[in-house]
């Protein structure tokens, strides 16, 4: 409330003036007013409101918020350019030497020198300029824009939109002469043209993109009256800056537990409805912005200019802005290259089945007009043939001239291959001669079995000359005296051979015969671990 100077009152007459003025601010009770019959706004503070004191206000007034120190010398108005105030005949004295205009002298003459002077010609007396002064005030002093005819800007105007119709009118011939080529010249690769096409639409759309509908802007340029005034009055105009058919952010959702809105910074980084339909809402959030766009491409360019300063590049983002961007660049380049040397390096070992026979569209799609019942377990009940499973390894491949795969024949617990009947993997097929041999060998092996199943049945022959390896020696043992310095002899050679191996030939023969004085002759060699004259032994 506006009040004069203050003075005191009483408890009951500061209860009622409160109530007062809840009641104005209600719309319950009359505006106050002031001297010039005007209404004060109720809202307004206290400490806005009330007079200073040395003012001595007697009625309740906001003058003590206006200019009220104002010169009337100050002015707004500027220089009358090219105005012409007298034109004279001939030449008058103190006049400019070059023109003769009585204004300046002719050493601020900014007519062109001429070759003689209006002095001394009496001719082509230039008029006289309109010479004006202005006592600007503080602000009309700074004011750069002070003096700028509005109307210039119309050239601008002009000639931006003489440049819009020129483009607008060489794409509509681009497109009518590429529609005549195109029917001049049917059968040409319909893949140029529809490359064509797709510039030229985007060309469009640039264009059509820099405009705005007009349709969206008619509230724009709309100037409205503000009313939300006690009495209903009008304190001045405001554009309407925003389409009045969009609703504001934050009204939205109104459920509290929603998406939070700062009103100091009027953002709203969550999604207000994030159930609805995305192809209907014009409005994600402010972080849907953030994860789109030239947003990411700058959260990588930072984030590679960092990794860059890590390893020792020295590129700094705020600092060099460009750089940083340069090799971003470049770092993609090099990227990209070595991705598709590394493509085209695997392809070249392993081959590319998407370059090889297109797949039929039935195995694609996966579509059929056969039916097929299921049970509720998932079992197919009809109308489908019961797959056979397949193994995980490869199937009906031969190898090694085998005309049956592994595992194609089972004798005596043991897998082989059924045309020759080996049970040796990853062999070479020998075929019916093979099969010939491995019944011979099992015949042979047949007879010996029996043949010793016979000698078992028999006595056995005593040999007093011969001594089994392992078998313990007879105490009637007859050696051969001459054969066993023979054999000692032998031991000693194979001892020296054991020792230094470079002695042994490259053509050894080996027998497997052992008599009982080549026994005797080891055991007399040998040298025994726990024998306590093994010491004093040759």
């Amino acid at each position: 409330m506006a009040t004069a100077s203050v003075a005191f009152k009483s408890r009951e007459d500061h209860r009622k003036q409160i109530e007062l003025e809840e009641a104005r601010k209600a719309g319950l009770a009359p505006a106050e007013v002031d001297e010039d019959g005007k209404e004060i706004n109720p809202h307004i503070p206290q400490y806005m409101s009330s007079a200073p004191w040395y003012l001595n206000a007697e009625r309740p007034s906001l003058k003590h918020q206006r200019k009220w120190k104002s010169d009337p010398n100050y002015t707004k108005a500027w220089y009358d350019r090219g105005a012409k105030i007298f034109q004279a005949d001939k030449y008058r004295k103190g006049a400019c030497q070059n023109c003769g205009a009585m204004t300046h002298d002719s050493k601020s003459c900014m007519e062109r020198p001429r070759k003689t002077g209006a002095k001394f010609t009496d001719k082509f007396i230039a008029p006289d300029e309109k010479i004006e002064t202005f006592e600007l005030d503080y602000d009309g002093k700074r004011d750069r824009w002070n003096g700028y005819d509005s109307a210039a800007y119309a050239l601008v105007i002009e000639r931006y939109e003489a440049r819009d119709e020129a483009r607008r009118k060489y794409l509509k011939e681009q497109q009518l002469k590429k529609l005549e080529e195109k029917n001049s010249n049917p059968n040409d690769e319909q893949v140029e043209a529809s490359d064509e096409e797709e510039e030229d639409d985007e060309d469009a759309l640039k264009i059509d993109e820099a405009k705005v509908d007009e349709s969206k802007q008619m509230d724009f340029a709309k100037v409205e009256k503000r009313v939300r005034t006690t009495g209903g009055g009008s304190t001045g105009t405001v554009r309407n800056l925003r389409i009045r058919e969009d609703t504001a952010k934050y009204l939205l959702n109104l459920d509290v537990n929603s998406a939070h809105y700062d009103p100091k910074t009027r953002s709203m980084r969550e999604d207000p409805l994030p159930d609805s339909d995305p192809n209907e809402k014009f409005y994600g959030g402010d972080n849907q912005y953030r994860t789109s766009g030239q947003a990411m491409e700058f959260k990588q360019l930072n984030i590679h200019a960092w990794e860059a300063y890590e390893k020792g590049q020295d590129v700094h983002m705020q600092a060099a802005p460009s750089q940083a961007e340069l090799l971003y660049k470049n770092y993609k380049v090099i990227k990209e290259k070595l991705k598709s040397e590394t493509k085209d390096t695997i392809m070249e070992k392993y081959g590319n089945a998407a370059a090889q026979e297109e797949i039929p569209k039935e195995l694609l799609l996966g579509q059929s007009e056969r039916q097929v019942e299921y049970d509720r377990a998932g079992r197919i009940i009809k109308g489908q043939e019961t797959a056979l499973p397949k193994s995980k390894y490869e199937e009906d491949v031969f190898i090694n001239n085998h005309t049956t795969v592994w595992g194609s024949w089972w004798k005596d617990h043991q897998w082989g291959y059924k045309c020759c009947k080996q049970t040796i993997r990853n062999s070479y097929c020998t075929g019916a001669a093979g099969i010939e041999a491995a019944e011979a060998a099992t015949d042979l092996m047949k007879a010996n079995i029996a043949r010793k199943e016979a000698l078992k049945n028999h006595a056995p022959v005593e040999d007093k000359n011969l001594a089994t390896w392992g078998s313990d020696v007879p105490e009637d043992l007859v050696l051969d005296q001459k054969k066993l310095a023979e054999a000692l002899k032998k031991e000693d050679e194979r001892k020296k051979e054991e020792r230094d191996e470079r002695k042994r030939k490259y053509n050894v023969k080996w027998n497997d015969e052992v008599t009982a004085e080549d026994m005797e002759a080891y055991r007399m060699k040998k040298v025994h671990h726990d024998d306590p004259m093994k010491e004093f032994l040759n």
